[in-house]
Parts: C-alpha cells; structure tokens; sequence
C-alpha cells in the first residue's frame, strides 16, 4: 500500500465538525457532496443532515465502549470515506465521532469519496466504492484494518436479503433504517473496539 497516499489523504481529512458545516453550506446552496448533482441527491443530503443532527444529540458510548476506550494505550486515526448523500454515511458517522471522542487516543478525519478516486479503490468491498469505508491507521500512517459500509448485523441483513432477493429494493431499505434507529449504534461501536482491542 502507498504510504505516500495515505499520509496526503490524512493532511486532506477534516475533522467531523468541519464536515458537518460543509454540508449544511452546501445545502443552503442547494448542493450536495459528489460528483452528481441533482434533486434526488439534494433530497437525499438534506434528510441525511436532519438524521445527524438528530443521532448527534442521541447517540451515547455503552459502558462496555467507554471502559474499552480507556484501555487503548496506542494512537490511531480513524480515516473515513463519506458523502453527504450516503444514508448508511449519515446513519454511521455520528456514532464514530463519539468513539473517537472518547479517548485521546483517536483522532477522526474524513475525505470524500468523489475526490478521493485513488483512495477509493484502494478499499473497494466486493468491487464496488461502498461507503463509508473506515480506515483505521497506525502513527506510522500504515493502515492496520478497515471497517465498513456497515455494522456487521446489518451487512448480514444486506447479504441475506440480497440471496433472497437479488438487489436491494425500497422495502429494504425502509427496514435497514428501521434497525439503525433500534440499535442506536451499539453494534458499530462493537465493531470498531473488537477490531481496536484486536490491533
């Protein structure tokens, strides 16, 4: 892996805040991230801004996360590919914002994933550019891991209901957001500490 892509990629990463004014800016120019540009991506983006303002002020750390935050004694970047239109991206990254807030030794970043095609398709999953993809880096910029498009419970919703169905329909998707809003983000904060004790 470029060592040299990663470090130019983290000097580009913003910080959560940062991201979240750059989108509601956009918005109020009736834009949205990405290199499409339309009404059903505004549409998108503006739901998705509402959701996280709406999981910003709800999510909480478990005790289980927050004991297992106070056990890391190495420093990691959690490095994140997102777009503002992406549902799973809004649902997700307030949740990771809070993990990395929860201990000095996490720092969070975020680029986009249109403007970062070289980065992308270095963490494809099964060959597509499926976001958000967490890379999850040492302080020697090497990366360690990588997490994502989903928590794992919902990536196995996903891949059930793709070998019983075929694709992904609108039905589908109305019960994904149905289960984050249940989990309120316990099983991504599992996720990412198994894979931060485990490094």
């Amino acid at each position: 892996m470029n060592n040299t892509l990663i470090k130019n990629s983290l000097e580009k990463g913003i910080s959560y805040n940062s991201y979240r004014k750059f989108i509601k800016d956009l918005l109020a120019e009736e834009k949205s991230t990405g290199n499409i540009q339309n009404e059903e991506m505004l549409n998108y983006s503006t739901l998705n801004d509402k959701r996280m303002d709406r999981l910003d002020k709800k999510i909480v750390l478990t005790e289980e996360t927050i004991h297992s935050l106070n056990q890391l004694n190495k420093k990691y970047t959690l490095l994140i590919l997102a777009e503002g239109w992406c549902g799973d991206a809004a649902q997700i990254l307030p949740i990771l914002n809070k993990i990395a807030e929860g201990s000095i030794q996490l720092d969070l970043k975020i680029v986009l994933r249109d403007e970062n095609e070289e980065l992308m398709n270095e963490y494809l999953t099964n060959g597509g550019k499926a976001i958000p993809k967490v890379l999850i880096i040492n302080k020697e910029n090497k990366v360690i891991n990588t997490w994502g498009p989903r928590p794992s419970i919902a990536t196995k919703m996903v891949n059930d209901y793709k070998k019983e169905h075929g694709a992904l329909d609108a039905e589908f998707k109305k019960n994904l957001q149905i289960w984050y809003n249940k989990d309120k983000g316990i099983n991504t904060q599992q996720d990412i500490l198994t894979i931060l004790k485990a490094s």
